[in-house]
């Protein structure tokens, strides 16, 4: 009984330690832990909440191409790194792990170009994206 005790007051001090650092996903938990999942949405509708939002629309249009350079960064990273190790080695799983390794650092590179570039650390991207949500959440009626 006393190494329960122990094991759960280690356990409460580690979920605690973790809560803190991870406190910032507690805003998506309303849109994450429903019964239902808000329906999906297309590219129109995230231009209609854009246009319709003069505080929050720009930010999010900003975090979408912010996207779009980290996904080109991925696609040429992984392309990159598997053809030098096709290249040197002429190793199939070489090649496949250099893809994907490749694609990560690629995707990180470039989420970190278009950081500075287009400037999102003057930006709050979550809450525009949050407010997003709220919005799609509001035009879908809840469901």
């Amino acid at each position: 009984m006393a190494e329960s005790s122990f094991f759960r007051k280690h356990w409460e001090g580690w979920k605690e330690f973790w809560g803190e650092r991870f406190s910032f996903l507690e805003s998506y938990t309303r849109f994450t832990d429903r019964d239902a999942p808000l329906p999906s949405w297309s590219a129109s509708d995230v231009d209609e909440f854009i246009a319709s939002d003069p505080v929050h629309g720009p930010t999010l249009k900003t975090a979408r191409e912010a996207a779009t350079y980290a996904a080109v960064g991925s696609v040429l990273g992984a392309v990159t790194t598997a053809g030098f190790a096709w290249k040197y080695s002429r190793s199939l799983h070489g090649a496949g792990l250099s893809f994907a390794a490749g694609a990560v650092f690629g995707w990180t590179f470039g989420q970190e170009i278009a950081s500075h570039s287009l400037q999102l650390y003057r930006l709050d991207t979550m809450a525009a994206q949050v407010k997003f949500l709220e919005w799609w959440e509001n035009k879908t009626g809840g469901h």
